[in-house]
């Protein structure tokens, strides 16, 4: 791959939101569920409209979900902050997939190949502006994209798999050093084409690959890891809700 290495190229946020959230439950996918007072999807489209350095914001959601009204209100919410938020169809089966087909909408759509593409969680609601924006300052002086991510503080067990498969209470099967471990966040940003052409080949190849820096990874590339936030943990089970809920009325109140 060829990197171009341009600060001044546009940034947009992607954001795949076809996921069910089934581990947390409720009638609706969790990134529409109220928390803390709004939908969880509301906090991280604030963040990426509240940032001067990103130019729009594109959802991928289940052509299913399309024309719910929540889903509806918070892209007219766009609007008032001059800064579109475009809702396109484009859910596939897995996460990766839900990716790759929208990051091929903003290409149909005449977004440039080399402009910047944050993709994050939409169950990461603790994102800051100041977190995008420091991503995005320490990538755009890089040639091979990255990813906000927290060094590793707790110590690693690994259980011994005969246990693990037989459904009995695991054994340590040894200790695994943290050094030098990180745990991925998100935003993970890359180049337009360049994060298509990889995740269109790890999902040809049927490649196991859990987020866009592990498919640039299969391309030969070493994302950088900037340290990211506590806060920005991704929200999966009841105790995260309830942890980042508390989180977020704290906030509100301050």
């Amino acid at each position: 791959m060829n990197f171009p290495n341009h600060a001044s190229i546009g940034c947009h946020a992607l954001l795949p939101t076809a996921g069910t959230g089934s581990r947390l439950g409720g009638d609706l996918p969790k990134q529409f569920q109220q928390l803390a007072g709004k939908p969880m999807l509301a906090y991280a489209l604030d963040a990426f409209m509240q940032s001067p350095l990103i130019a729009s914001i594109w959802v991928g959601v289940s052509p299913n979900f399309i024309d719910n009204p929540t889903l509806q209100a918070l892209s007219q919410a766009g609007k008032s902050n001059h800064k579109p938020i475009h809702l396109v169809p484009t859910g596939g089966p897995t996460r990766q997939e839900t990716v790759r087909n929208t990051l091929a909408a903003l290409l149909k759509a005449g977004i440039p190949d080399d402009d910047w593409i944050l993709v994050h969680d939409a169950a990461r609601p603790g994102i800051t502006p100041a977190l995008i924006e420091k991503l995005i300052s320490t990538v755009q002086k890089s040639s091979s994209g990255g990813l906000l991510a927290m060094p590793l503080a707790d110590t690693l067990k690994q259980a011994d798999l005969d246990s693990v498969i037989a459904g009995n209470l695991p054994h340590i099967e040894k200790t695994i050093p943290r050094e030098h471990l990180w745990q991925a966040q998100t935003p993970q940003m890359f180049h337009l084409n360049q994060l298509h052409s990889a995740l269109d080949e790890a999902i040809r190849l049927e490649a196991d690959v859990t987020d866009e820096a592990s498919a640039m990874e299969l391309a030969g590339i070493k994302p950088l890891l900037i340290e990211g936030a506590t806060r920005n943990f991704k929200v999966t089970h009841p105790a995260d809700w309830d942890l980042m809920q508390s989180l977020l009325q704290s906030q509100n109140g301050s």
